[in-house]
């Protein structure tokens, strides 16, 4: 790996030029949504949904006729009302959570299944870049409980739960709650990820969920670093939840590319009139950036599919230690182990 690949992410100025450089790059779209690719029946969840990319995905949503649960640390339920005011879609709900806090995530998964019984597509779109860093309510670092590891916690939980029911091989997905064999489309899962997880050299997997000290200058580094776990979970994922390559479950992948929204907000006050500037000018609107996300839960050309990662809307490999098996088996063990020492202490 060149020198000047490692610094790309490695501190806010570079990862905001490198973010505009790639919106210039020439692609090729894997597709395009339509206003006919509707969400009519469907149960949406999207996470993080209070603001930025999270909110105009749960809005788009929205206007596409889904049933959508919002769970958000705040903005209840004012947010909530706001789509609804926006859409004209009634069929908005909002749930607490807290991805920081592995007893919060449980609590979503009960009140979900209570509540809707099932969820047809999961957004996990939630993240943070934080100025240093800080302990969750079980010791172990910020940014990796919320970019990585609530993620699979979640995706865990609704699994194990029938939140996402996944088809019985040789037998029809039935409609949540009726007893009918009306076939429906298979569930999809989406992680809002970044083209930032290919910047680390390698996985360490020695200091994996060890709680490290860090400040503003190493988190842009460690962001990246955990959205390589993230790549390298959801490709895992989609492998274990389609064996044999038959599709029962989509697991779709994402970069919106650089967005205009309140992620930054942690970055020092320094560079605060800079990137609200870059921002501004350069950096796509959260409802724009929602386009490829949207695309992924809605468009009928990927029905079916079981594994897919797009770059703004053009459709790209992952980098290759995220498509490893053997990274991938490896992270899902060490994923399991540090959750059975949540679950028992």
């Amino acid at each position: 790996m060149t020198t000047q690949r490692k610094r790309k992410y490695n501190n806010p100025v570079s990862a905001t030029l490198t973010g505009i450089r790639d919106l210039f790059r020439k692609q090729v779209p894997a597709g395009s949504l339509a206003d006919s690719d509707r969400l009519d029946g469907k149960t949406v969840l999207v996470d993080g949904a209070s603001s930025g990319l999270g909110f105009a995905i749960a809005t788009d949503c929205a206007r596409r006729g889904a049933r959508v649960i919002m769970a958000c640390r705040s903005g209840i339920p004012e947010k909530g009302e706001k789509i609804k005011r926006i859409t004209g879609n009634q069929d908005i709900h909002m749930l607490p959570v807290d991805f920081s806090d592995f007893h919060s995530i449980r609590k979503l998964v009960l009140a979900i299944r209570e509540k809707f019984v099932s969820v047809d597509i999961s957004i996990c779109n939630a993240g943070i870049v934080p100025r240093q860093s800080r302990k969750t309510p079980q010791g172990l670092e910020e940014m990796f409980m919320v970019n990585y590891f609530s993620k699979f916690i979640l995706i865990k939980f609704l699994l194990e739960n029938h939140v996402l029911k996944i088809e019985v091989p040789d037998r029809p997905v039935l409609v949540a709650g009726k007893n009918d064999e009306s076939p429906k489309t298979i569930p999809r899962i989406i992680f809002v990820a970044s083209e930032s997880h290919r910047n680390p050299e390698k996985l360490e997997w020695d200091d994996f969920g060890k709680y490290k000290d860090y400040t503003i200058g190493k988190s842009i580094e460690l962001y990246g670093y955990y959205k390589l776990l993230l790549t390298t979970f959801s490709f895992e994922l989609g492998r274990r939840l389609n064996p044999g390559g038959k599709a029962r479950c989509s697991v779709f992948s994402m970069c919106p590319g650089p967005v205009n929204s309140n992620i930054a907000r942690e970055a020092p006050k320094v560079f605060h009139p800079l990137l609200k500037i870059i921002f501004g000018i350069f950096f796509k609107s959260p409802a724009k950036a929602a386009v490829p996300v949207l695309y992924l839960a809605a468009s009928p050309d990927l029905e079916g599919k079981v594994y897919d990662y797009l770059f703004l809307m053009g459709r790209k490999t992952i980098d290759e230690k995220a498509a490893d098996p053997g990274n991938g088996q490896r992270l899902w063990k060490l994923s399991e182990d540090l959750l059975k020492t949540i679950e028992n202490e």
